[in-house]
């Protein structure tokens, strides 16, 4: 296994620096994407680039494409320097890359299943925001017809690039906050495993939201209704392999 982490950057300037050391303390490769980040937030980009020069990859979009954009453009970029493996993690602080090394560590058991972060959550998580995930979760459970994914919207996730470049090679992924739950269903339904792993989750340190209410919504509500009808003829496919799962 050859293992690099992706952060997607978009004016996280005040937070990035912090989660940078974190990861960088693991060992691993990183990979920065600025997503058309600020004058601001890209000269932090720069200096933590010239810091790091043997540590650091820093590339950069022109205009800002959506976090699933950037997190592909870091998966593509490690695929083809020769990785095997790759850990997403978001740029706001919300993750504790302390637990890193137990995702490399449990990918390293299962190297080609997707290990996949299962939030557990602080006081600082916004009640709305962790009740509505719930209609995400329900909507993920009928697509896949099971319960094999148990929290698709965490951007803590270590996947195995043989099967991301696959996927995509063969299947446009939505670029916004749609990706991260897509991209997962996806994956799933060409039967990569999932194991979801308990991390803990504190909203953005430096109180930097990118979710766009109504476009994003949009998106999201979209997503889903192209997954469900993807579903309905896969269905036979997925229930047979559910049985299976069962009788094993």
């Amino acid at each position: 296994m050859k293992t690099g982490v992706v952060i997607p950057v978009y004016n996280h300037e005040l937070a990035i620096p912090g989660v940078l050391a974190a990861v960088l303390a693991h060992g691993l490769h990183c990979i920065l994407v600025d997503d058309g980040s600020s004058a601001a937030c890209a000269a932090v980009l720069d200096r933590l680039a010239a810091e790091h020069p043997h540590e650091v990859t820093l590339l950069r979009h022109s205009a800002n494409r959506g976090k699933g954009g950037a997190v592909l453009t870091g998966l593509h970029h490690l695929a083809q320097h020769g990785y095997s493996h790759a850990l997403q993690i978001d740029s706001d602080g919300q993750h504790d890359a302390a637990d890193v090394a137990r995702f490399v560590a449990l990918s390293a058991r299962h190297p080609r299943a997707v290990i996949n972060g299962c939030p557990v959550y602080d006081d600082s998580v916004p009640k709305g925001r962790l009740y509505a995930r719930y209609l995400t979760h329900v909507w993920v459970w009928i697509n896949t017809l099971s319960f094999d994914i148990r929290d698709s919207m965490c951007g803590f996730r270590l996947y195995p690039l043989a099967a991301v470049t696959a996927l995509t090679s063969a299947q446009k992924i939505g670029s916004r906050m749609d990706f991260d739950t897509e991209i997962l269903v996806r994956l799933h339904w060409r039967g990569v495993q999932v194991i979801n792993l308990p991390t803990r989750v504190r909203y953005p340190s430096d109180g930097v939201s990118h979710f766009k209410m109504w476009l994003d919504n949009v998106l999201i509500s979209r997503m889903h209704t192209v997954l469900f009808f993807g579903m309905l003829w896969r269905a036979p496919l997925l229930l047979a392999r559910k049985l299976r799962k069962i009788a094993t």
